[in-house]
């Protein structure tokens, strides 16, 4: 690999198949650089990881409801026994909603992408033909050097 990468061929293969596993050193510092170069040819980049994330549609595109920890405090006879629910607006569709008319879309960029199920990557492979200025980047795992490929054949991989 290059000392220095333009990134070019990441950026055209991400718009080509509009989403990407990656596979990223261990001790980190490349993925900044992609990321960076992502933002500089009019991208926003939004970083999440997979850990915690729940029901993938919900969180990124729908409205849903979430329970915060009780703290050891409960309700008597006000409301449900676990808590009250509140309403999240979905992350995705909120940034999407406050992207500038200049920008060329969103890049979801999802570390630790090696825990989630299969259906749950699928969907992240699905996500962009159902919202077209959405773009996927999942981390799948550890290398010795950057790489990646489309997430579809990364699915196929892991089989």
């Amino acid at each position: 690999m290059a000392l220095i990468t333009t990134g070019k061929s990441f950026l055209r293969d991400l718009e080509k198949s509009k989403s990407l596993g990656v596979y990223v050193p261990l001790e980190g510092g490349f993925e900044g650089r992609y990321q960076r170069r992502l933002r500089a040819h009019g991208y926003n980049t939004l970083n999440l990881t997979a850990r915690g994330l729940g029901d993938l549609g919900a969180y990124l595109m729908g409205v849903h409801g979430v329970r915060p920890a009780h703290l050891g405090k409960k309700n008597i006879a006000q409301s449900a026994a676990v808590g009250a629910v509140y309403y999240v607006p979905a992350i995705a569709t909120s940034h999407l909603d406050t992207l500038s008319p200049q920008s060329k879309g969103l890049v979801l960029w999802i570390i630790e992408g090696q825990i989630l199920s299969r259906t749950e990557v699928e969907y992240l492979v699905n996500l962009p033909q159902l919202e077209p200025r959405i773009k996927v980047v999942l981390e799948m795992g550890g290398d010795r050097y950057f790489r990646w490929q489309p997430l579809g054949e990364s699915l196929v991989a892991a089989a």
